[in-house]
């Protein structure tokens, strides 16, 4: 009796222009003879036209809607090669038998670093010195320069990263406070933080640092009443999600002096990750007291090798038959046979 053959497992990775796959991604897959497809996926349009038969989908930042998810007939799992899924409809996936997969902890170091680079710039105010340097002007006193050991972060969002931050913002002496509703006091205090509500953080920070997911109840958390309740000497930091703010409202928080600076590296209205490039007419863009970066706080050459093996690696894991490290919707019920892990009573 002839075997059966079984058919060559297709996957779509997106993103594949401004997030390109690595040699490394295309070997892992080849442990269960995937077929890799490579787009961008920019369109509702261009994912269900290549992806509609696909036995999994790799994503980066593209968005992969509810509608879209219903039509990928096959698909056993959505590998987000990331950390935030709030791109992904994931009750949608769920509800189709699909599993989502994310690699927390890939960049903890990366944006932990890239977020007291931030603070620190603005604490000592470098791009302005930069700037008089390039001017060949001298230097001229600034005001709101304090020794950093005087001043009190605040971190909403205390996970591994909001922790990674606080670890290293206690190296310059800062007190650190942290809102976050799902830890304990004693869970902030090992992190060596205080745990505070909402008006307190936003009422005793300097310098405020944002690290929590964007969900329903987070998105757009500070506005001009948030602002308002906030140091005029404040300091907003965010490498979190840019949605979490609301952009206009901070643009004119810093232009009326509301708060006296932002150093940003997430946006919600600007993509910069289009490869037509992007519009700089947001009112941020004409403000001396904003510090932009393009979303690069995760980037290095370790977290990108670990990011795009790792979300490969849950790809195989799945097409295998076996249950993924990181399952984001653990209570879905998988549309194909797989092997649970063991529970303990």
């Amino acid at each position: 009796m002839q075997e059966e053959t079984r058919a060559q497992p297709l996957v779509v990775r997106l993103n594949a222009e401004t997030c390109p796959p690595i040699p490394q991604e295309r070997e892992i897959l080849a442990a269960v003879s995937a077929r890799m497809v490579e787009i961008e996926g920019a369109t509702d349009d261009d994912i269900v036209g290549h992806a509609a038969n696909c036995d999994a989908l790799m994503v980066v930042a593209s968005c992969v809607r509810g509608h879209v998810i219903q039509q990928l007939r096959k698909c056993k799992v959505i590998s987000r090669l990331g950390i935030g899924t709030d791109k992904i409809c994931v009750e949608e996936a769920t509800q189709q038998g699909i599993m989502v997969t994310n690699i927390p902890g890939f960049c903890t170091d990366e944006v932990a670093d890239h977020a007291l680079a931030l603070l620190l710039a603005a604490a000592r105010q470098l791009t302005y010195y930069e700037r008089r340097m390039r001017e060949g002007q001298p230097p001229l006193q600034v005001e709101g320069i304090h020794r950093l050991s005087t001043q009190k972060l605040g971190v909403i969002g205390f996970g591994r990263i909001g922790r990674a931050v606080a670890k290293r913002a206690h190296a310059f002496g800062m007190e650190i406070l942290a809102h976050d509703p799902y830890i304990t006091p004693e869970e902030a205090a090992a992190a060596g933080a205080s745990l505070v509500d909402m008006d307190a953080i936003l009422g005793q920070s300097d310098y405020l640092c944002l690290l929590c997911p964007l969900t329903p109840e987070t998105r757009a958390m500070l506005t001009l009443r948030e602002f308002r309740r906030m140091k005029p000497t404040a300091v907003l930091i965010n490498t979190g999600r840019g949605e979490l703010v609301d952009e206009d409202d901070l643009a004119v928080a810093l232009e009326t002096g509301i708060i006296r600076y932002a150093a940003l590296d997430v946006y919600g209205s600007i993509n910069v990750f289009s490869r037509q490039g992007f519009p700089t007419d947001h009112a941020l863009f004409r403000l001396p007291n904003v510090l932009m970066t393009p979303h690069v706080s995760a980037h290095s050459i370790e977290s990108e090798l670990e990011q795009k093996t790792k979300g490969a690696q849950a790809v195989v894991e799945v097409l295998s038959g076996k249950w993924p490290q990181h399952l984001v919707n653990p209570e879905v019920v998988p549309r194909f046979a797989i092997d649970r892990p063991m529970e303990h009573g």
